[in-house]
């Protein structure tokens, strides 16, 4: 096969069909693991001296400081902001119906609400596929409300429930037909439904809460063109088939701390959904070695790249505990042993070692 654009290895794959090779990119690579490798590097910058193959953004929300790294966003979040790459929320604008019913959201046509994606579409459409972060059903039901709070409405104000997922799924439309409109290839949503032990909810619950919005709010993606990566960690077997028949294109990350076996996915579910991960970020790259990275990297491929629909990466993220050296090792063995057709013989062994 001739070699591909990043965009079109990317869709490919998002098709569920078998690329020139497998691609990668990771939601974060925290500033010190990027710092690590390429010195003074920015997350754009990192992006196209790596290789990788897509750029991310988000709509951009304004936020004002209101304390020592504290500030209010549009949503009315107040965050802590730390040296980590996400902020801490600790206090959310919505704690009653009545709340909600006085409560405005952000405009999700303001000016300068996508200049971060204009930018982004300017200099790498056609070149690397350009996603931008959505959301769909629980994340910003969680984000207003607080996650206790949320957790709580479910069992004692299930029509708050269902008021905030409303509200998500109609200003992520209005989002969708902006990113859409302004040559975005994929959105990724990070709503996470599970924990390691099992979803936050009954499948009951989720069938009755949230199932129908999530198709609604992935049709609603998919109508505009845009392909759609579906983000939950732990274990969500149980709402497994609800999930994939929102109609998402792939599922990220088959989390393996939480037991989701990524050969099982693909033999059961591949013929539905791309898949997207999953070497250990919780252990493997944080505390292994290079060799466990290959390794493991290895095995992935073996499990999960048959045919193609496969997005090789880690299992959340590379986050700031992640040895960047790890890191590089698993990105060289992509790149080593993810050539179509698959032959994990192409390198000579298991070692990292020239990532010392």
């Amino acid at each position: 096969m001739a070699e591909l654009t990043s965009v079109e290895r990317v869709m490919r794959v998002l098709r569920n069909e078998e690329p020139d090779r497998i691609p990668h990119f990771e939601w974060i690579i925290d500033h010190r693991v990027r710092e690590a490798i390429i010195p003074g590097c920015s997350m754009e910058e990192f992006t196209v001296r790596m290789g990788l193959d897509a750029i991310l953004t988000g709509p951009d929300f304004r936020k004002q400081e209101i304390g020592d790294n504290r500030y209010r966003n549009e949503w009315g979040v107040v965050s802590q902001y730390t040296n980590e790459e996400h902020s801490y929320p600790l206090e959310a604008p919505i704690a009653t119906l009545e709340d909600f019913q006085h409560y405005a959201p952000p405009d999700p046509h303001a000016p300068g609400r996508y200049a971060s994606l204009d930018r982004l579409v300017s200099k790498y459409k056609g070149k690397l596929a350009i996603g931008v972060h959505l959301n769909d059903v629980f994340s910003i039901p969680r984000y207003l409300i607080g996650y206790e709070g949320l957790l709580m409405a479910l069992a004692a104000d299930q029509d708050l429930v269902r008021k905030l997922v409303a509200l998500s799924v109609d200003i992520n439309q209005e989002m969708a037909l902006e990113v859409a409109r302004r040559g975005a290839d994929f959105v990724f949503t990070g709503d996470d439904y599970a924990s390691t032990t099992g979803p936050l909810m009954s499948p009951a619950m989720f069938r009755q809460l949230f199932a129908e919005p999530l198709k609604r709010v992935i049709a609603a993606f998919k109508d505009q063109g845009l392909a759609v990566i579906k983000h939950t960690d732990g274990n969500i077997m149980p709402l497994l088939d609800m999930i994939l028949d929102s109609g998402i294109d792939c599922l990220d990350p088959i989390d393996p701390v939480a037991g989701m076996d990524i050969e099982l996915m693909k033999r059961d579910y591949g013929h539905r959904v791309a898949l997207k991960g999953n070497v250990d970020c919780a252990h493997t790259l944080t505390f292994g070695n290079e060799q466990d990275a290959v390794r493991e990297t290895k095995e992935v491929i073996r499990k999960a790249a048959g045919g193609g629909g496969l997005i090789l990466s880690s299992s959340n993220s590379i986050h700031s505990s992640v040895k960047p050296g790890n890191y590089l090792a698993m990105w060289n063995a992509i790149r080593m042993y993810g050539k179509y057709p698959i032959s994990l013989d192409t390198w000579g062994g298991d070692t990292g070692n020239t990532f010392a």
